[in-house]
């Protein structure tokens, strides 16, 4: 692979979207890292790693800190990280690990606004995964093992849970496509073929690059 591309990975509950990392990482030789983030801020920040596990893609519950920072509070910086709730805490140290891994070369993050704490970062590409709810249902009960009943509401509790950590930490929507670089649906072309596309935008984003154009 020549050349440094921090990919992130937004997805939808049940889409694979973690699936389509894991391979897009492997078939480039690169890091890969999702749930490992909590554990490099945890040895990093001398905190529990269940701490981070507890606090993983929550915004925080804290009204009065709500209403104080607007609809966008860590946009904001206006009070100093002692003075803000936990979860807050937690973010901030994890955004400081998504930096740090991205620093150190080539790799794939997913989840936990990596495309919003790397906005600035001119090697980020970011994608979006999603599939139609039926296929997502499909694959919670066969991939991720959830009781057919309750698969369904899974995928709507997790996504809810997923946009509200997203719109609340950054100032963007969470699954809109002008948010990301790049929108796929998984259930129309599969987790390989989700990679595929990937790289190749990637190739034609570079070309477009080289050509003076960007």
């Amino acid at each position: 692979m020549n050349g440094r591309t921090i990919f992130t990975i937004g997805r939808q509950f049940g889409s694979g979207g973690r699936q389509v990392g894991r391979s897009l990482a492997e078939r480039l030789g690169i890091p890969f890292y999702d749930s490992e983030l909590l554990a490099i801020s945890a040895k990093d920040s001398g905190l529990s790693e269940a701490l981070f596990a507890t606090a993983d893609e929550k915004a925080t519950s804290s009204l009065f800190y709500s209403l104080v920072m607007g609809n966008y509070p860590m946009a904001s910086g206006a009070i100093g990280i002692a003075e803000m709730p936990l979860n807050d805490q937690l973010f901030l140290i994890q955004s400081k690990t998504i930096k740090k891994v991205s620093d150190a070369g080539s790799c794939v993050i997913v989840g936990r606004c990596a495309d919003y704490v790397l906005r600035d970062d001119p090697d980020l590409l970011s994608v979006f995964i999603h599939a139609e709810l039926a296929e997502r249902v499909k694959r919670a009960v066969e991939v991720y093992e959830v009781a057919s009943e309750k698969a369904e509401e899974t995928c709507l509790k997790a996504d809810k849970k997923r946009a509200n950590f997203y719109n609340y930490y950054s100032d963007r929507k969470w699954g809109m496509c002008k948010t990301y670089h790049l929108s796929l649906d998984s259930g129309l072309i599969g987790i390989a073929g989700c990679v595929d596309q990937i790289l190749a935008f990637r190739e034609a984003l570079l070309k477009h690059r080289s050509a003076g154009h960007i």
